[in-house]
């Protein structure tokens, strides 16, 4: 009987041992795929001030999709998370692609001579209507080039008075390009596509 008992004892062992492995196991695959997942498709971003209003708040959380990115170009109007300096990255909307010409005349985006709409600014340049929203200004102006350079792009905030873009630190370069945001997640009562 007693060694029955041991014998008994040492199969306990071994299956408790055989599951902690098991255990591990698992644990360390959802380790690497949620490293994997954070570090090459998805990643989180909180976003700080008041430069993407309205459309994003101070201190919203996103989802950027990092798909794509750094092998394809934005796309005109995608939402982009990029490498502002070495230690912060800024969320801004791509206004220019390479070869565009650029420029703000009376309220109104022109890409290449022709006007384009914003239909994410119509809510608040209705509270504006007294002053320009987005002052004037061509590409030239701001930056001495013509035209977005190859493998750059021109971004502004959705908050035009309130904004440090690319009006003031130039273009973006594709390899500062973290991803697009997709969706705004917190606070959750705000869960949303981003557009």
């Amino acid at each position: 009987m007693e060694i029955n008992r041991r014998l008994e004892n040492i199969e306990k062992r071994k299956k408790v041992k055989k599951e902690i492995i098991s255990w591990a196991k698992t644990l360390v695959v959802v380790l690497v795929l949620v490293v994997a997942i954070r570090g090459f498709l998805f990643t989180n971003y909180i976003v700080y001030g008041s430069s993407m209003m309205p459309t994003i708040q101070d201190r919203d959380r996103v989802i950027i999709n990092k798909i794509g990115y750094g092998i394809g170009a934005p796309e005109r109007f995608d939402m982009i998370v990029f490498h502002a300096n070495e230690t912060t990255d800024y969320i801004k909307r791509v206004i220019g692609l390479p070869g565009d010409f650029i420029e703000y005349k009376d309220d109104v985006l022109y890409v290449n001579g022709i006007a384009v709409d914003e239909p994410y600014l119509v809510e608040i340049t209705d509270v504006y209507k007294r002053y320009p929203y987005t002052h004037d200004f061509t590409l030239e102006e701001l930056t001495g080039e013509k035209y977005v350079p190859k493998d750059h792009l021109f971004v502004l905030g959705d908050n035009r008075r309130n904004s440090v873009d690319s009006r003031q630190i130039g273009f973006i370069s594709f390899d500062d390009i973290v991803g697009k945001a997709d969706i705004a997640y917190w606070p959750i009562k705000e869960f949303r596509k981003l557009k």
